[in-house]
């Protein structure tokens, strides 16, 4: 793929998996978080990835989540659906159903116990998934502080280019800005590259960044809207004075479990999730009222209302 228009703008949140109180998804939440997101101008949704407990899921279960999220979005904005984990069969089965129900595009992170021992044997590892759903677009999952792989991305695209016909890009969840921007800057502007991480977006932004998968950007898009306003107009004080709440916010529920936390918070937001499934602790209720107590302190449901 070769200078397309970008697939992915603006703020894509990386959606949670609703799950009932015995750890059993719960699909009819999925519409609700949907129209939740549609209405705070959310403009795409990364579907079982880290946030959406997508390695916990059994392969049924993450099928039917997918077909779920595609059904309640109805095309309004991209569906992502993340299809990767330790088997790149089982992989392979899931781009493929994912083509056949319509999402906008895949994306895989890799195996994580048998780790590729080379960029070779992971642009082969996500060539061979890719591969499934050729008229999908592909983007690589870049993870490394959860998959240990530390590998350079210029060359992952480099090599991906010649061995995966619909690579579209990479989902860049590294503090590596100076790596982002030259994988922005890669073969012209050749791929889309997907900012990852929600406490660092304006330097994501300064790097060239047009789109973001955030996890927090499910209970808090005002605070993310305003820092792309304020850089877009080149008010920076202000810029830095929205990310400095959205850092202040990050520090305060990472005590409690990052991703149970933010389950919990999405529930305090009006659009309950469930808990979490194990091995991700789920907060009891009395670490969820603290949570909240502690959010109410930052001033964190003040800065939702401005």
């Amino acid at each position: 793929m070769t200078n397309n228009p970008p697939l992915l703008q603006g703020l894509v949140a990386a959606t949670f998996t609703p799950m009932n109180a015995d750890g059993s998804i719960n699909l009819d939440v999925i519409p609700q978080v949907v129209e939740h997101l549609v209405q705070h101008d959310i403009a795409g949704l990364y579907v079982l990835g880290s946030t959406g407990e997508g390695p916990s899921l059994t392969f049924e279960e993450r099928c039917q989540v997918a077909l779920a999220y595609v059904q309640a979005t109805a095309g309004r904005i991209p569906v992502v659906v993340q299809i990767g984990g330790e088997s790149l069969r089982q992989a392979q089965q899931l781009a493929e159903h994912a083509q056949e129900i319509g999402v906008s595009a895949i994306s895989a992170v890799s195996p994580v116990y048998f780790k590729p021992d080379s960029v070779e044997t992971l642009v082969n590892s996500m060539a061979e998934v890719a591969s499934a759903a050729p008229e999908l677009p592909f983007y690589y999952y870049h993870i490394p502080a959860a998959t240990g792989l530390p590998e350079n991305m210029i060359e992952f695209l480099t090599l991906g280019g010649e061995q995966i016909e619909n690579l579209r890009g990479i989902k860049f969840t590294s503090p590596s800005v100076h790596e982002y921007q030259a994988c922005l800057e890669f073969s012209e502007g050749r791929y889309e590259i997907l900012w990852g991480l929600d406490e660092m977006l304006l330097s994501g932004l300064s790097a060239g960044a047009i789109a973001a998968v955030g996890s927090t950007y499910n209970f808090a898009a005002p605070i993310y809207r305003r820092i792309r306003a304020a850089f877009a107009t080149g008010d920076l004080a202000e810029a830095r004075r929205q990310q400095a709440r959205s850092q202040l916010l990050v520090r305060t529920f990472v005590p409690y479990g990052h991703r149970a936390a933010q389950k919990a918070i999405m529930a305090i937001a009006g659009c309950d999730c469930g808990p979490t499934r194990l091995p991700v602790a789920p907060l009891d209720a009395s670490a969820t009222a603290a949570l909240r107590k502690d959010l109410e302190a930052i001033g964190f449901f003040d800065w939702l209302a401005e």
